[in-house]
């Protein structure tokens, strides 16, 4: 049974930093691409940063871009997410997801971003960022 479980949320002010962390089991996490979404609440779920499976190449949406990085460990089975001078407007619950990746295959920006696309999520974590 294939498990995402996220951790490193918490409360912070604006201007500092977390990293959240999210742990893979049960699946070959060389062969997924993982990705981090995020949800306000009464906002749908958005695209915040991802990760190919070959950790060659990173997206992320234009609001997180030079402040959050993506980066993964396939000896720990783990992606993380640096985010580095948090605004309020970050505050949300934060996802990891994962989905298979045929490794002969190209998979472009418009895969990554859509949520639709990942098979596999994790429970979420609470990131709340005061003014």
């Amino acid at each position: 049974q294939v498990q995402l479980v996220e951790s490193g949320g918490g409360l912070v002010q604006a201007g500092g930093s977390l990293r959240l962390s999210c742990a893979v089991s049960g699946h070959t996490f060389s062969l997924y691409a993982m990705g981090w979404f995020r949800q306000a609440p009464g906002k749908e779920r958005q695209f915040v940063a991802a990760l190919s499976w070959s950790a060659g190449t990173t997206y992320y949406a234009d609001s997180v871009k030079g402040r959050f990085t993506i980066s993964r460990d396939n000896t720990k089975n783990t992606v993380y997410l640096q985010m580095n001078n948090l605004k309020p407007e970050d505050t949300a619950v934060y996802y990891c997801a994962g989905d298979t990746v045929n490794q002969n295959l190209y998979y472009g920006p418009s895969y990554y971003h859509a949520r639709e696309e990942y098979d596999e999520w994790g429970q979420g974590t609470q990131v709340t960022v005061s003014s």
